[in-house]
């Protein structure tokens, strides 16, 4: 997937300003693909080349005028014959993991320590998800339309944090040394 196509999807949903977008990527998107406010700038204007935006500028009071980008027909285009093409699975790359997977040559403590600032970092995501579940998503059974795709969206990050948190805490319990052993 391309920024292109993850600001296509954002703008499809509302129209915004690069700042605006660069918001949603900060609480939303981002936490599926990242990308810094430069790259969304920089990757609007390529848009904008290919026919996939438009952009109306808009009169501010003691500002410069602001931008504001909508899907064009080009982009939406873009959008559907992207949808409509089939994914490439990722493998796992993990750093974690392949600490985990040396851990006989290194410093079982100071890896337990980094796996327990991963999990912490991960259920602190995971009740950011469950937070934005209960705020955004009362009533999940009455949602369709773009409300149920973000929704199985959210619950995708939800399953996933809590599958990540279930094996930090299964390392965890695995790798500190349990009473009565012995260590050479």
């Amino acid at each position: 997937m391309a920024l292109e196509h993850a600001l296509l999807v954002s703008l499809s949903e509302r129209a915004g300003t690069g700042y605006e977008l660069a918001r949603r990527f900060d609480k939303s998107i981002g936490y599926f693909w990242s990308a810094t406010h430069q790259q969304i700038y920089r990757v609007l204007k390529r848009m904008e080349d290919c026919g996939w935006v438009t952009v109306e500028s808009v009169d501010q009071q003691g500002k410069p005028d602001k931008k504001v980008y909508s899907v064009a027909t080009g982009g939406e285009a873009e959008l559907r014959r992207w949808i409509a093409e089939p994914s490439v699975s990722t493998p796992l790359r993990d750093e974690l993991s392949v600490k985990i997977r040396g851990a006989a040559f290194g410093d079982v403590d100071a890896l337990c320590a980094e796996i327990a600032r991963h999990r912490d970092q991960h259920a602190a995501r995971l009740d950011e998800y469950r937070a934005s579940e209960k705020k955004f998503f009362p009533a999940p059974d009455q949602l369709s339309g773009t409300a149920l795709h973000q929704y199985l969206v959210l619950r995708g990050g939800i399953r996933t944090e809590a599958s990540y948190l279930d094996w930090c805490d299964e390392v965890l319990a695995t790798l500190r040394p349990r009473k009565g052993d012995v260590s050479s």
